[in-house]
Order: C-alpha cells, then sequence, then structure tokens
C-alpha cells in the first residue's frame, strides 16, 4: 500500500459585514473572510494538502481567481472536486487533521457540524475528519482580529 502526506495552509483577511465561512458552514460573526471565493480557510487548506499529497499542484492552478466562474464560489464545491481528482488518481483518504487559528468567535461547538458537513462533501467517515481550533493568545494578525488562518495535514493512500 503507497501512503502520502500532505500540508495545507490558507489564510484570509476579516473584514466588517462579509459571510463568515468556515469548515463548510456559515457562522455568526460582525466580521467575514476576504476573497475570491468564499474564503473558508478549512476548506482550503484541506483541499491543499489533498492536492499536495497526490501532487497534483495546489488550488490556485486549479480554481484561479482569474476565472469568473470561482468568484464566489462555495468552497465545498472545490472540495468535492478536489476529491474527485485524488479519486481518478488512485488515492482515498486515510484521514484529515486540522487546525482553525482565530481569536473570535470562539468556534468549537460548531467543529462536530464542520466535520460532519466536511465527511459528507468528501463522501468519507466523519471519523477521519478531525478539526481543532485555537487562538493566537492576541498574537499577531489572528490574536489582532485581523485575519484568520488554517492549517490541515492528511494521509491519502492508493486504493
Amino acid at each position: 500500500m503507497n501512503y502520502r502526506i500532505g500540508f495545507g495552509f490558507d489564510v484570509h483577511q476579516l473584514k466588517e459585514g462579509l459571510d463568515f465561512w468556515v469548515g463548510g458552514i456559515l457562522l455568526p460573526h460582525s466580521k467575514g473572510g476576504l476573497g475570491y471565493s468564499d474564503a473558508d480557510v478549512l476548506i482550503h487548506s484541506i483541499c491543499d494538502a489533498l492536492l499536495g499529497a497526490a501532487n497534483l499542484g495546489d488550488i490556485g492552478q486549479h480554481f484561479p481567481d482569474t476565472d469568473p466562474k470561482y468568484k464566489g464560489i462555495d468552497s465545498k464545491i472545490l472540495l468535492q472536486e478536489v476529491m474527485c481528482l485524488v479519486r481518478e488518481n488512485g488515492y482515498k483518504l486515510g484521514n484529515i487533521d486540522s487546525t482553525i487559528c482565530l481569536q473570535r468567535p470562539k468556534i468549537g461547538k460548531h467543529i462536530p457540524e464542520m466535520q460532519k458537513v466536511l465527511a459528507n462533501c468528501m463522501g468519507v467517515d466523519k471519523a477521519l475528519v478531525s478539526i481543532k481550533a485555537t487562538t493566537t493568545e492576541k498574537l499577531s494578525f489572528v490574536g489582532r482580529e485581523e485575519g484568520i488562518s488554517a492549517y490541515a495535514t492528511v494521509l491519502i493512500q492508493s486504493s
């Protein structure tokens, strides 16, 4: 069995009055992510980790911000397409371990719903999707509530 590991990272600026999408769900907050798509940092980091593990480039290569069809797109659609690419290249998901870095709002209570939404989107068991959340103790752009970041590590294996 062939195992491969991938790592993904994403960051988006937070701005007043925008929708706040994280982990495929809309969360209540006065700020939202600024981006070409819906700015869902968690999904974007998972996409990059999956693409990297399968040696398929990165999210920007597959879904460029110069293509109008991706303007405002729901990132769950991107994740579904990435999973299709991973499968077409002979791999299946082993597991995902991810971390969201955000000063506020506290999102721990939303993690089970995020896991469910992402697992359904990828067509995998919820037990394969680990999501954690942390603050940066008021340090950096995250701590100043100027932005949000997310990290993801994935394991894929040949199917």
